[in-house]
């Protein structure tokens, strides 16, 4: 791939929009190109600014005190407080954006696995197999859990992107339906507790624990998914995943 070809793609490698193939295209050619790695950083940049702009609600009354105080020639035409308060709805949707954006983009992980038939680059037969075909691949280490005694399978790993990054994807299968499970490095310390979410019928949680972000998605009913024994607070205090 080269630089004609990539810059096109990168505000779709940002939204996840690209499929696995193309998106390992664009991460290998911004890390041997210096201005697409830059251009990209500077999307990536942008885009956080906007998500991370603060939001303050005005006080009761200041409107109609503005409008009173005004003379009539000074006060803001129409179309000048329109522009103003689809600004404002801008930044108020940025705010939400994220998370929503990202679950979109797992749900689309998932459906273009399961439509493209390519679940797992790596199977797992009942083999400690998995974590060390991870490793290389990755910026970051994986744990790779064996919950099939608590129902859910172990089918394999592939390579997947999430959010402008290339992230590990976790296959478990339970009573004939597929679970995916992304996890990548989160950018907050503080784990935070799953998070229960339907869309399109297709069902997911999320969570954050040991640094790590964790998306769960399935055609599961959710309160099946949600017994997926892989973070910390679904387990009894006297049990670990981590043999």
């Amino acid at each position: 791939m080269n630089c004609r070809e990539a810059h096109p793609l990168l505000n779709a490698y940002l939204d996840g929009e690209l499929d696995a193939a193309h998106a390992l295209e664009v991460e290998s050619h911004t890390r041997e190109c210096a201005a697409c790695d830059a251009e990209l950083e500077i999307q990536k940049r942008l885009s956080t600014a906007i998500a991370a702009a603060p939001y303050f609600r005005a006080a009761p009354g200041l409107h109609a005190r503005i409008e009173t105080a005004a003379p009539a020639w000074r006060r803001p035409a129409p179309w000048l407080a329109l522009v103003a308060s689809l600004a404002v709805a801008f930044l108020l949707v940025a705010r939400f954006v994220p998370t929503q954006n990202i679950g979109n983009q797992v749900i689309q992980a998932h459906l273009r696995a399961l439509r493209a038939g390519h679940l797992v680059d790596v199977a797992a037969p009942g083999g400690h197999t998995v974590r060390p075909w991870f490793a290389g691949k990755l910026d970051y280490a994986l744990e790779v859990e064996d919950i099939s005694a608590r129902g859910f399978v172990l089918a394999g790993g592939r390579l997947d992107s999430v959010n402008g990054r290339t992230v590990a994807a976790l296959v478990y299968r339970r009573n004939g339906h597929i679970v995916n499970v992304f996890i990548w490095p989160a950018s907050e310390e503080s784990d935070r507790n799953p998070v229960g979410q339907s869309q399109d019928g297709l069902h997911m949680v999320n969570w954050r624990a040991e640094g790590m972000n964790w998306w769960a998605v399935s055609d599961l009913d959710l309160h099946q998914l949600q017994e997926l024994p892989l973070c910390p607070c679904f387990m009894p205090v006297h049990e670990t995943l981590r043999g």
